[in-house]
């Protein structure tokens, strides 16, 4: 079965290419950017290079988007663009080809303020119950390509399942206050407690859903580490985060202590992966403890694959002072 990836130049795109051809596995890459493991250069806003392309596909990967790092450089048309019309032509020409499996990759940006509990309450609980509440055009387009793969596998019986993937980015954070206030493995360590995802465990959600969506029909799905922490932790989560993180995932200490690192004081919301983990049969390596552990031994987050593809950035020009311009909040 051929698989067609679009968004093949990007950071998953690549992952998701590397690991298929790694196995063995038939896989066709699509980008608007050239790259090693994008075949066809193209839009997949273009129908006809699409409707090319998905001949003899039997499931499509799709990673390629506009991202929230675009908000401030590209128009809320261009994300209408790529993001919605781009995702209608793929699922219509998916549906035509006959093609038995197709993933979308969304975000966890996508609940937007859903994400943030007002000052002194308990932090988030997040999970697919929770109703997004999106903040920018990047998470309003996200929630209508989902809707999108909800309409097709009910009209069209094509099976579609959507991901909604926490940070998995290699570059540095996009607030100013965190960078200052955190060496950049520090922080993005601390995050496997709670919104983060190693790449690796990315890749095998997405092919996971390729085997189970046609028996799913229908699925989104949050995709982040396995957190340590449960419900009732939230309260404390937010005023005493690394007592909370001691309590459920003690060893992490003496590391810290060594590198001169902290735990963040407060921590406002936790991604639950365990509904992916049952439906999807997804059993992700990398949670925090395996990070430190990893750590600890190689003086490295990241793992091979990540150090493969390394940091690509969003944008082709450099932003002083900054990964990339932020537009609002």
């Amino acid at each position: 079965m051929t698989i067609l990836v679009t968004g093949s130049s990007g950071h998953l795109g690549e992952a998701l290419m590397r690991t298929l051809r790694a196995s063995g596995r038939a896989a066709v890459g699509l980008d608007v950017i050239p790259g090693p493991f994008t075949d066809e250069v193209g839009s997949i806003a273009d129908r006809p290079c699409v409707a090319r392309l998905m001949d003899g596909v039997g499931a499509v990967l799709h990673a390629a988007t506009l991202h929230k790092p675009h908000v401030a450089t590209h128009s809320r048309a261009a994300f209408v663009e790529t993001n919605v019309m781009g995702t209608l032509i793929l699922l219509e020409e998916a549906a035509r080809a006959g093609v038995k499996a197709f993933v979308m990759t969304s975000t966890t940006s996508a609940f937007g303020d859903a994400l943030k509990p007002p000052p002194g309450a308990p932090a988030a609980w997040i999970d697919e119950r929770v109703a997004p509440v999106p903040k920018n055009i990047y998470g309003v387009t996200k929630t209508a390509a989902e809707d999108l793969c909800r309409l097709f596998s009910r009209n069209e019986r094509l099976p579609c399942v959507a991901l909604r993937t926490s940070r998995f980015f290699p570059e540095e954070d996009d607030d100013p206050k965190a960078r200052a206030a955190f060496a950049d493995e520090n922080a993005k360590t601390n995050e496997y407690l709670f919104r983060r995802v190693a790449i690796e465990d990315v890749v095998e959600a997405h092919l996971a859903a390729v085997e189970r969506a046609p028996a799913i029909g229908f699925g989104k799905y949050v995709i982040s580490a396995t957190t340590p922490f449960l419900p009732e932790d939230c309260a404390r989560l937010g005023v005493d985060a690394p007592a909370v993180a001691s309590l459920r995932a003690p060893g992490w200490e003496d590391e810290y202590a060594r590198r001169g690192w902290r735990m963040f004081p407060g921590i406002d919301r936790v991604y639950d992966n365990a509904l992916a983990r049952r439906d999807l049969g997804w059993r992700p390596k990398w949670d925090f403890a395996a990070i430190v552990k990893r750590l600890r031994e190689t003086g490295d987050i990241r793992g091979p694959l990540a150090r493969e593809i390394g940091v690509k950035g969003y944008h082709a020009e450099r932003f002083e002072g900054a990964p990339y311009p932020v537009a609002g909040s």
